[in-house]
């Protein structure tokens, strides 16, 4: 295949998709919905797929806008326990699956959030 991953799947129409279909399942949830300070998720919904898109070679805006990603560090003033983990995986997997990904990117994808789900955890207390 040509290109770098973010071209692959199909840039930014592609990962708006996974990010809104992603924070239809957040709004849904009320454990993941009480993790955003903001009523309106679509602050949200623009940091995640610009978060997302820079990472996968795409466009480097939200660096321009937000500088250095520093995930792990954005996310401490949240306490993210296990629970809260598994159920960002399991809207984020239904998120994925609606993308129809050929079974290498969307394994590469795939793998790329869960480590990233795994590191957020900063708490066992409920």
């Amino acid at each position: 295949m040509q290109g770098n991953f973010w071209e692959q799947v199909g840039g930014r129409p592609t990962f708006e998709r996974l990010v809104r279909e992603f924070y239809r399942g957040v709004a849904s949830d009320p454990v993941l919905l009480a993790l955003y300070p903001e009523q309106d998720l679509e602050p949200a919904i623009q940091r995640l797929t610009g978060f997302l898109e820079q990472y996968w070679g795409g466009p480097t805006t939200y660096s321009q806008e937000r500088g250095h990603p520093r995930l792990r560090m954005r996310h401490m003033p949240f306490k993210v326990n296990p629970d809260q983990r598994d159920r960002w995986l399991k809207h984020m997997r239904a998120a994925v699956d609606s993308l129809d990904l050929p079974p290498l990117q969307d394994a590469t994808l795939w793998a790329y959030l869960e480590r990233a789900a795994h590191a957020m955890v900063n708490t066992f207390d409920d």
